[in-house]
């Protein structure tokens, strides 16, 4: 049933495997697909992968940094998996806890792994289990309850049902009556509690302050008096005051509705609401480094509840400090891996903060769960809080997502376009307004700084001034490095033939004059188009298929936010849907634009990021040539995460 089952650490060292019977694939394939789309992309929040024909479910073990995987067919279903994977982990992790514990790849390496009769005896047991839970056969219509009945019984029934809902009505009114009745000081079988022991004629709340009476004469010493037979009622009160063990001797010092006592009263409240007030909430404490995430450990929270409960009690001011640094500790050592529930409270602060720098919020709940996956079981070290633990390692997983999964170097893949005498194409697309033209022209202005000859290809037939306004980019450009500085030769020239004409059909002819002019790159700007405009991006997925260009960007604005996101998942979507090849072109990299007007709500980074897990290749920031900068992943994190 199982076509693999592999152990391995997180440094890439596998401890032990298994292969099913019948399977000759290896399962280096699979494993290595999950490691680089999920374990290296931080997307561990959900326990499954995809892959060709497989189904692939793994479990992270991060006290000992290890993960389990399975694979078995997708068209099966295996109900016990998740069970079976989890008994495996603590089976492994029980048997050999000591070779675990030796930290090094080498000594993981001498050490032999002899798990086969275990993981057989788990996977036989995993599935009798589920053989044993199989569903129950249908039953027919002749064998269920429905069958037996007639016309006449369900008439009887539906008349009896009712009688006896009109009886039970009844009974229960006439057990009210009987509640508050006694004969010869019996109470009647459906009386209450409250009108025993010469309580007649009492509410609840007098019978509770009766009895709260009692109590503190009987704990005081104090003589306690005779219950009368008949007692003057009397009026309840709307609020009783809590009364505690050391309050005094008798209740009338706790009795503040005296108007000598009143004003006191009133004073003292004021003055323990101002002392317990929270730090936090003042303005000044406002102030840090993500202050909206701190944590109250569950030791800090069972303090302040003892506090609560001692509101009338004079507690030094050294029992107080004492108090409070042996929370401070309790919070700060280590002394326990770190659960879910644990880690809830500081997640769910992260997640808002994330969505409040423009994450989309899908993907700020799969960041958090997937920092919640790697850290689960995980052992905090001395004088660390769960809320320093949980934000650095979400500060990691942003950092990895922003980090590149493939090289970046244009010019180095410029370099070696020039050497296999060819042009190097690159491809820009996006949605109407986000800067294309712009951007294209720094881009130019780059390239052009670094030695090449740039040829711009016209192919946004759509848009009225899309041409003139490449036109006077390559005149300013041009007027920036004369010709005469690079042998009479123009570095930027513009290909165009106007309007309403085919993009395709131009882009080719751009890329074939490029190579009979030896120009190094040629850049194709396209026209804006709406991601749900189907014709459009038929249009642009007809554009990249024909002409294959070697980089395909797509440039999207910072501030628009999960807008973005949308876009990017529907320009990907619509280069597959529409494209010619069994392997489609899709978006290999990303210009962001505008990312001077978002000050540090720069979550639209991580968003478009996250979706594709292609690089941000450019970062725009200004209105001038030079205003064109790269992605500074630990820079970007570092404004996302300030409060």
């Amino acid at each position: 049933m199982l076509d693999f089952f592999t152990i391995f650490s997180k440094g890439g060292i596998v401890l032990w495997c298994f292969q099913g019977a019948g399977v000759t694939e290896s399962f280096t394939g699979p494993v290595n697909a999950l490691i680089r789309s999920v374990i290296l992309q931080e997307r561990s929040g959900n326990n499954s992968f995809n892959h060709e024909a497989l189904s692939l479910k793994y479990k992270l073990d991060n006290e000992f940094e290890l993960i389990f995987v399975v694979g078995f067919q997708k068209i099966l279903t295996l109900t016990y998996v998740d069970k079976f994977i989890d008994d495996v982990q603590l089976h492994f992790r029980d048997r050999y806890k000591n070779e675990l514990e030796q930290k090094g790849a080498l000594k993981l390496l001498n050490n032999s792994f002899e798990f086969q009769d275990d993981f057989m005896m788990l996977l036989r047991e995993a599935e009798e289990s589920s053989k044993a839970r199989s569903p129950a056969h249908m039953r027919s219509f002749k064998e269920s309850e429905k069958s037996q009945k007639t016309v006449k019984s369900m008439i009887e029934t539906k008349g009896g049902d009712k009688g006896k809902e009109q009886g039970g009505k009844k009974n229960k009114n006439t057990k009210k009556e009987g509640e508050c009745s006694s004969v010869d000081g019996i109470p009647a079988s459906g009386q209450k509690v409250t009108v025993e022991n010469g309580n007649q004629g009492l509410t609840a709340d007098q019978i509770m302050q009766k009895k709260r009476e009692e109590f503190f004469r009987k704990r005081m010493g104090g003589p306690a008096e005779k219950s009368s037979k008949s007692p003057k009622p009397q009026k309840p009160k709307e609020k009783q005051m809590r009364v505690w063990d050391m309050g005094g001797s008798s209740t009338k010092n706790l009795d503040y509705s005296d108007s000598r006592n009143g004003e006191h009263s009133l004073n003292d409240a004021d003055h323990s609401q101002d002392t317990q007030i929270d730090p936090a909430l003042q303005p000044s404490s406002m102030k840090g480094d993500l202050q909206s995430v701190d944590y109250e450990s569950s030791e800090e929270g069972d303090m302040e509840e003892e506090e609560e409960e001692d509101e009338g009690v004079v507690v030094s001011e050294t029992s107080k400090i004492r108090k409070w640094m042996f929370g401070m500790l309790k919070g700060l050592v280590g002394s326990k891996s770190l659960s879910q529930d644990d880690m809830e409270p500081v997640l769910e602060k992260m997640r808002d903060h994330l969505i409040a720098k423009n994450v989309a919020a899908d993907i700020a709940s799969q960041l958090c769960d997937s920092v919640a996956k790697k850290l689960e079981g995980k052992v905090m070290g001395t004088f660390t809080t769960v809320a320093s633990t949980v934000k650095q390692a979400l500060q990691d997983s942003l950092v990895q997502i922003l980090q590149p999964k493939r090289r970046v170097d244009i010019l180095r893949d410029v370099m070696e376009a020039q050497s296999q005498r060819r042009p190097f194409v690159i491809t820009f697309c996006g949605v109407n307004g986000v800067g294309k033209s712009t951007n294209l022209a720094k881009i130019s202005y780059w390239l052009i700084e670094n030695g090449f000859t740039v040829l711009i290809a016209a192919c946004d037939t759509f848009r009225a001034g899309a041409v003139e306004q490449l036109r006077t980019h390559q005149r300013r450009l041009n007027s920036l490095h004369p010709p005469e500085q690079h042998g009479g030769r123009p570095v930027v020239q513009l290909y165009e033939k106007g309007y309403g004409k085919d993009a395709a059909g131009i882009a080719m002819e751009a890329i074939a004059y490029a190579r009979n002019q030896a120009f190094d790159v040629v850049l194709v700007d396209t026209a804006g188009r709406m991601q749900d405009n189907a014709p459009l991006m038929t249009a642009l997925a007809k554009l990249i298929a024909v002409n294959m260009p070697d980089l395909v960007l797509f440039v999207g604005e910072a501030l628009v936010g999960n807008e973005a996101v949308d876009q990017l998942v529907k320009f990907n979507q619509a280069l597959a849907d529409h494209s010619m090849s069994d392997k489609p072109r899709l978006i290999d990299g990303i210009v962001l634009t505008k990312f001077d007007t978002i000050d540090d709500k720069v979550g639209a980074a991580i968003s478009m990021t996250y979706i594709t897990g292609q690089p941000i290749v450019f970062v725009g920031t200004g209105q001038t040539y030079n205003d064109l900068r790269s992605l500074n992943a630990r820079a970007v994190v570092s404004a996302l995460m300030k409060a």
